[in-house]
């Protein structure tokens, strides 16, 4: 099992942000900071241990919100250097992050100026957020400035700041109801030269299509109006949890929404029953019963056991194929059912459906025991 991400958040975080501090604000007590902040820090998880050093910053640098602001850019640049192996440094910043969020929404242009250098090591998508719902309009227009920065980072919090599903964070509640506001940025940034950030959009309009899902296709329909094979690419990727879902509306923008004449058959479900913690394999053909080629959307969906025995539908890309007339595929795909902390299994009854198309065939089931 993967190694809990608040590990590689110890000690040395609070320790590190200290000398940053210390090094440009001599009166900071950095041995007492460091004191306050590794109080009952082993217990918390990550997002909590940076809120913690941020309490801690609260209480050691300067009264005054601004000043101890300008003292936190300021330490950016004694920032250590990152060396190899270090997959989580940029999370170093994630209290400065917690700062601004939480203590700064009554000083709005510092708070800008933090979050614009923070942005750039880091990300300030969580601090963002509550700008958005404090000071709509105002941040609203700082970010169509910034949708043209010259930095992709800046450029990608714009739509990655704005989602209103963004994961490990409270939804944007007034976007979910509205998306015209976010997707007026979107179009600022749907040809954008950078992949990072036209990924951050495809995000976006992604979660807006999960409360939106006829918002999402229109705009999908206008984008793909003369568009770069990029633009494309956005919108194929914002259209996935539609495509999973079998919406029609998405699927014949993507040019399967006609009706697969095909055959499933040879299913191999194997073993049944399956231990938690072991694997699972399932195995099907799927053959072309049509005189004429066909260019098929081919998916698996595990209807998995919740801990209260009611199902939850989870669907895996299995590929895009173009099936020559009575031509066969096989397919095999191994489920892992270890549990994580993302997806947790029950004994029970699950079954399994390969989606063609959108079109649910089923392949059958398999018994999971403890």
């Amino acid at each position: 099992m993967a190694e809990p991400l608040k590990n590689q958040f110890g000690a040395v975080i609070p320790r590190t942000i200290g000398r940053m501090i210390a090094a440009v604000f001599p009166a900071f007590d950095e041995q007492a900071f460091v004191r306050c902040a590794l109080k009952d820090y082993d217990a918390l998880e990550l997002m909590p241990r940076g809120r913690k050093i941020a309490r801690a910053l609260r209480q050691y640098l300067p009264d005054d919100y601004a000043r101890a602001a300008e003292i936190l850019i300021a330490s950016l640049d004694h920032r250590p250097r990152k060396t190899a192996g270090q997959s989580m440094a940029s999370f170093l910043f994630l209290p400065h992050v917690f700062f601004v969020a939480d203590y700064g929404l009554d000083h709005f242009e510092v708070s800008m100026r933090a979050q614009y250098a923070l942005t750039k090591l880091f990300t300030a998508e969580f601090s963002i957020r509550r700008y958005l719902e404090r000071h709509q309009a105002a941040t609203l227009a700082r970010l169509t400035d910034w949708a043209s920065d010259p930095s992709p980072d800046v450029r990608r919090l714009v739509s990655e700041g704005t989602r209103p599903r963004l994961p490990w964070a409270p939804r944007l509640r007034a976007f979910q109801a509205d998306p015209r506001p976010v997707l007026a940025l979107l179009e600022l940034l749907k040809d954008d030269s950078d992949l990072y950030v036209r990924r951050s959009v495809a995000n976006n309009l992604n979660d807006i299509g999960k409360d939106h899902p006829a918002v999402l296709v229109a705009t999908a329909k206008r984008w793909m109006v003369e568009a770069t094979e990029e633009r494309r690419w956005i919108i194929r990727h914002a259209l996935r949890s539609g495509v999973k879902r079998g919406e029609p509306e998405a699927l014949d923008l993507l040019g399967f929404g006609g009706s697969a004449h095909v055959n499933v058959r040879k299913v191999r479900i194997t073993p049944s029953p399956v231990s938690i913690g072991s694997s699972v394999t399932l195995a099907c053909e799927l053959a072309n019963r049509a005189a004429r080629a066909q260019r098929l959307l081919v998916d698996l969906r595990v209807r998995y056991i919740k801990a209260n025995g009611t199902h939850r539908p989870k669907v895996f890309k299995l590929k895009t194929i173009e099936l020559a007339p009575r031509e066969a595929v096989q397919f095999n795909k191994k489920l892992s059912l270890m549990q994580l902390t993302t997806r947790r299994h029950y004994p029970g009854t699950h079954h399994v459906e390969l989606m063609v198309n959108g079109r649910a065939y089923p392949l059958g089931t398999f018994e999971v025991v403890s």
